[in-house]
């Protein structure tokens, strides 16, 4: 257990890491982390679904389970029910998630609900000019928003936009000839991470546009993140980028 204590406003966060057997006995090495609100247990607690070892969006289905099984158990102590439950039933979410994704519909909410986040880190662009206009290509095509962003040798794209797009973005960003290699041949993005990729919340503002912008020190990118509302995606993510 990693316990983080946040003022009395604001309730308190833990981080909790169980080892799940899985599919063929594969170990599953689940991160949680719950913010207890301060109102809790009427409140359920906000969690967070990470692992090496699933999707973004199994990890997502995961999530969306153990805040179902949270509403079942309001106004008791919970987190070691949900932590039971998830061990007894990742295996069950885990297939229901296969197939939710086969089924899946490219059709948009249409909401804000159906905005998504998208941060990418490259390492280098050999063809800046060129690599430079297909992002642009591909973000106004898919009507994604946000910044291309270059800090010395640190270089982002942060995206928003429909689910479905963002997820084409990336099918785009690791399928297509976007680079060219030390010889000059054409060649695809194979060092690109994905940092982040999550639903916009309320508290984030909607980039209007995409736009491609370079900043000279960290403080000017940090504030481009502050400005959005994403101080805690840049507090996360960047400050390891900088090492």
């Amino acid at each position: 257990f990693l316990y983080i204590y946040f003022p009395e406003t604001h309730g308190v966060s833990f981080r909790i890491q169980i080892n799940v057997k899985e599919l063929l006995d594969k170990d599953v090495l689940l991160k949680l982390l719950f913010h207890l609100p301060v109102n809790y247990p009427s409140t359920p607690p906000d969690i967070s679904v990470n692992s090496d070892q699933l999707t973004r969006a199994q990890c997502m289905d995961v999530k969306e389970k153990l805040l179902e099984q949270a509403k079942k158990h309001l106004s008791e102590p919970m987190v070691h029910d949900l932590i039971l439950w998830v061990q007894q039933h990742l295996q069950d979410v885990i297939k229901q998630s296969a197939t939710v994704c086969n089924e899946e519909t490219t059709l948009s909410k249409g909401t804000e609900d159906g905005i998504w986040m998208l941060l990418l880190h490259l390492d280098h662009m050999r063809a800046k000019a060129k690599y430079v206009k297909t992002v642009e290509k591909w973000a106004s095509n898919l009507r994604l928003t946000g910044r291309l962003m270059f800090m010395g040798k640190i270089i982002l794209i942060l995206l928003q936009g429909d689910r479905s797009s963002i997820k084409e973005y990336l099918i785009l960003q690791k399928t297509s000839k976007v680079d060219v290699d030390s010889s000059g041949k054409k060649c695809k993005e194979k060092m690109m991470r994905v940092l982040c990729e999550t639903e916009v919340q309320s508290q984030h503002k909607r980039f209007q546009t995409f736009e491609v912008k370079e900043y000279s020190t960290p403080e000017e990118l940090q504030k481009e993140f502050e400005t959005a509302g994403l101080t805690t995606l840049f507090s996360e993510f960047v400050p390891p980028l900088l090492k």
